[in-house]
């Protein structure tokens, strides 16, 4: 609390007042940094512990350190199972990067990365964070397209072989996927809309600007079916290994590094139907939805039967 001092003049009040802005910046900061050490010290211990486990079952790996769900634990049970000699990745659709699929592996593993996101104030925060002094990161703003996707890499250096991909773009990502031919990920991490079910192989239609809360439609209305990535990854070189159990990220691992003891699946067998609800009301309050009546609302909007590609 600050006191009306009659012998200060405000010139020194507000230098007061700054530097004690400034000390209460600091203490957040380093409470941030204990916290994220914190984390990634639980992340070790568990992927530990599950590095003695002994299953053909992906989802029995599962934990989360940086990650949305349970994608931490999969990659790091992926990575000790597979000859990986290029440690780099690339993800896109890392909003500030506090809540990724690879931050644990820049942090527990000391891979190199390149991360993408349309908005400068993500990538702001993103230099601002502490692994981006501490870690072999380049984050770089754009908005990915089919068409950029690969001069994006080339002009960051990002061409050959690499260790994962990860694409979380709400919209496009079968396509940008698609498109991609600079780089040779030996894991793909794609998200999928469990919404549309475990037969349809169906995609929405590529829109360069689209972003699925703009678009006047359900929020519900983005990316790719599972069996359309299944589709397109077999034709890229990769077999199908495994869904998060939250319903939100397929697993891929090129066909030429596939060890004996990591089972390809069909889509049936790998598919999760998500639990969670991406529909709010105009105050913000989550609203529940039939998860029948969303996928029969999907089914009726503009789709592209990736079959037709053909």
């Amino acid at each position: 609390m600050f006191l009306f001092h009659p012998f200060r003049s405000a010139k020194q009040i507000l230098k007061s007042f700054e530097d004690r802005l400034s000390r209460m910046q600091t203490q957040l900061e380093q409470s941030d940094r204990r916290l994220h050490y914190a984390q990634e010290a639980l992340g070790r211990i568990e992927s530990r512990q599950l590095s003695n486990i002994k299953s053909d079952n992906l989802n029995d790996y599962e934990f989360r350190v940086f990650s949305q769900w349970g994608e931490d634990g999969i990659i790091q049970h992926l990575i000790r199972s597979i000859d990986i000699p290029i440690k780099h990745f690339v993800e896109f659709g890392v909003q500030n990067y506090r809540e990724s699929n690879t931050r644990f592996l820049l942090v527990n593993n000391n891979w190199s990365g390149l991360v993408m996101d349309d908005s400068a104030e993500n990538i702001e925060r993103i230099i601002k964070d502490l692994v981006y002094w501490a870690y072999d990161i380049k984050p770089v703003q754009a908005f990915v397209t089919q068409d950029n996707i690969n001069e994006l890499l080339r002009e960051n250096r990002v061409t050959g072989e690499i260790g994962l991909l990860s694409i979380d773009i709400d919209g496009n990502d079968f396509w940008i996927w698609r498109a991609i031919d600079v780089i040779n990920p030996v894991i793909v991490v794609i998200e999928y809309n469990h919404r549309f079910g475990q037969q349809a192989a169906v995609t929405i239609p590529y829109q360069e600007k689209f972003d699925r809360t703009k678009t006047g439609l359900a929020p519900i209305y983005f990316g790719a079916s599972l069996q359309a990535l299944c589709w397109l990854a077999k034709r890229k070189g990769y077999v199908f290994v495994g869904c998060g159990s939250n319903g939100v990220n397929a697993f891929f691992v090129r066909r030429d590094k596939q060890p004996q003891h990591i089972r390809e699946l069909s889509p049936e067998e790998g598919y999760f139907e998500g639990k969670f609800n991406e529909t709010f009301d105009e105050n913000g309050i989550c609203v529940k939805k039939d998860r029948a009546e969303e996928k029969d609302l999907l089914m009726k909007m503009e789709l592209v039967d990736v079959y037709a590609l053909e």
